[in-house]
C-alpha cells in the first residue's frame, strides 16, 4: 500500500498552479466576483465528461456565447442565445432548463452557494441541490440533462460534483475555496475510472464498482493520512496516473517505431 510520505510527496508535485492550464478548474480562474466563479464552475463541472481536450474546447465556446460573463448570462438567459450548443449526451433543451433554473436561482435566492448550504445543513448536500433542478426541468428534457444532474439516488460516484464541491471549499493553489458553510474534511474524493484504477494500484481502494460507495472507501482511507484535508490527495493520484499513462503512450509508441525499422529491413 502507498504510504503517506509518498502521496504527500506526489501531491507537492502536482498541486501546482501549473495545474490549472490543462483542467477544467481554470475556467474559475479566469474571474474575480464570487458569483461569477462558482457560476463558472458549475457549468463547467456540468461538461467536465468525455475527451479532455474536447469538452474544454466545448467550455471555451460556451464561455464565449456568455461572453466571459457568467452571472450576467446567467440573469438574463433566453433560449435563443444558445442556438444549437450541445455537447455528446447535452442537447439544446437539457442547457436551457439548466439555465433557466439557475436564473430563477439567482433572480430570487442567493444562489448556488445557498442552495448547497441548505443541503448540507440538511444533510443531504447532493439530493437537496439535484431536487431543486428536477423540480423545475422542462418537458423536452432527454438524457443528457440528467447525465449532468445525475440523481445521486441511483448510487452513482457524482464524481463531478464531487469535484464541484472541491472547488469551491478547497483553499490551495488550485481551488478557489470561496464558500466556508463545511469543511474540506467533509469533503468527498471525485471519483472517475481513471482516479479508481490508479487507487486500486496504491493499495487505496478495495471496492470493483465506481459507486458512492467507493468513493466513501477512498476518501475514508485517505482521512487516515489527513483527517482535515483528504481530498487534497485528489491531486496525487490523478497526476500520478496522468504520468504512468504518458510514459506508457511514450514506451508504445518507441516501440511501434522499432517494429517499423524492424519490418522495414525486412522488406
Amino acid at each position: 500500500m502507498v504510504t503517506k510520505d509518498e502521496l504527500d510527496k506526489l501531491v507537492e508535485l502536482y498541486e501546482t498552479p501549473s495545474f490549472i492550464k490543462d483542467d477544467p478548474v481554470q475556467f474559475i480562474h479566469r474571474f474575480k466576483d464570487k458569483k461569477d466563479i462558482e457560476l463558472a464552475g458549475f457549468i463547467a463541472s456540468l461538461l467536465a465528461y468525455g475527451n479532455r481536450k474536447q469538452f474544454i474546447k466545448k467550455l471555451d465556446e460556451l464561455m464565449g456565447i456568455a461572453q466571459n460573463k457568467p452571472l450576467d448570462f446567467i440573469l438574463n438567459f433566453e433560449p435563443k442565445m444558445l442556438g444549437d450548443f450541445n455537447y455528446r449526451f447535452g442537447k439544446p433543451n437539457d442547457f436551457i432548463s439548466i439555465f433557466n433554473t439557475l436564473k430563477e436561482l439567482y433572480k430570487t435566492d442567493a444562489g448556488l452557494e445557498e442552495l448547497f448550504r441548505l443541503g448540507h445543513k440538511k444533510g443531504e448536500i447532493f439530493n437537496t441541490t439535484v431536487e431543486y433542478f428536477y423540480k423545475r426541468a422542462g418537458k423536452n428534457v432527454g438524457q443528457g440533462f440528467y447525465h449532468m444532474i445525475p440523481n445521486p439516488k441511483n448510487g452513482g460516484a457524482m464524481k463531478r460534483m464531487c469535484m464541484f464541491l472541491r472547488w469551491m471549499i478547497r483553499k490551495s493553489p488550485v481551488d478557489m475555496g470561496i464558500w466556508d458553510f463545511m469543511k474540506p474534511s467533509e469533503l468527498y474524493i471525485p471519483l472517475d475510472v481513471h482516479v479508481a484504477r490508479v487507487s486500486r494500484q496504491m493499495g487505496l481502494l478495495t471496492r470493483n464498482s465506481n459507486d458512492f460507495k467507493a468513493v466513501i472507501e477512498l476518501t475514508e482511507n485517505l482521512k487516515k493520512f489527513n483527517p482535515q484535508d483528504p481530498i487534497k490527495y485528489d491531486f496525487a493520484i490523478f497526476g500520478y496516473g496522468i504520468n504512468q499513462n504518458t510514459k506508457q503512450s511514450l514506451q508504445n509508441k518507441k516501440h511501434h517505431v522499432n517494429m517499423e525499422l524492424l519490418l522495414s529491413s525486412w522488406s
